[in-house]
């Protein structure tokens, strides 16, 4: 019994972790693109990001404010799933190479990172660690991947909301962290419509209020 239990604390979790919520229930505001990557007024969904510690080493600055919840968002993940909104906006084929990511040479997963696309395209070796991976036979093909290359660490499911929309229904979310903002955005993409989390298994088992969000963690 000893021994299961060892083995099963060992096992990585597919998590979503850090993913900002408007009160209003949008993940991401209208009409994304490149001047708006998550969406109008989708960034104020995570204000609470910004200021902390964990965001602004990503981006070589110092300093900080600590928060437990923006460190976790990042550590721990031995692969990311992305959809293609959150690797760039190019919609269709693929024109060319010379797009790799929002995120400039070194992007912050450190860690291989699956793409969902319809469009195939060879891997991309970026530096930090980081190698995209472009996943054309779907969700569950990319979690496979995801996972045999994450051995013990856990998989996150990075976004966008189109994403973790089809991980949910298909059952295959271990962990939910949202950092609910106290922002409205009236329209833009919708988390949880028509999705039954209690249904699926989810339970609230954490709420932490902290002064730019309030932290709520959902497990099954």
């Amino acid at each position: 019994m000893a021994l299961h239990n060892h083995m099963e604390a060992r096992m990585g979790k597919v998590r979503v972790s850090g993913f900002g919520v408007s009160i209003d229930g949008f993940g991401a505001g209208p009409d994304q693109g490149l001047e708006h990557p998550l969406g109008k007024r989708g960034g104020e969904l995570m204000n609470w990001f910004f200021p902390t510690r964990a965001f602004r080493s990503m981006i070589g600055k110092d300093g900080g404010t600590d928060d437990r919840f923006a460190g976790a968002a990042m550590e721990g993940f031995g692969a990311f799933i992305l959809g293609r909104n959150m690797f760039g906006p190019i919609r269709g084929e693929w024109p060319d190479d010379t797009w790799k990511g929002w995120w400039g040479d070194n992007p912050p997963y450190h860690a291989p990172t699956f793409i969902l696309t319809h469009h195939a395209r060879a891997p991309i070796v970026m530096e930090g660690g980081t190698t995209f991976h472009f996943v054309t036979d779907g969700i569950e093909a990319a979690l496979a991947q995801a996972k045999a290359a994450a051995g013990d660490l856990d998989v996150k499911i990075g976004g966008g909301v189109s994403t973790v929309r089809q991980y949910l229904l298909a059952g295959a979310i271990d962990e939910v962290q949202l950092a609910l903002s106290p922002v409205v955005l009236g329209r833009g993409e919708s988390l949880f419509a028509g999705i039954d989390l209690p249904g699926l298994g989810y339970r609230v088992t954490e709420t932490v209020p902290m002064e730019l969000a309030t932290h709520v963690v959902l497990t099954r």
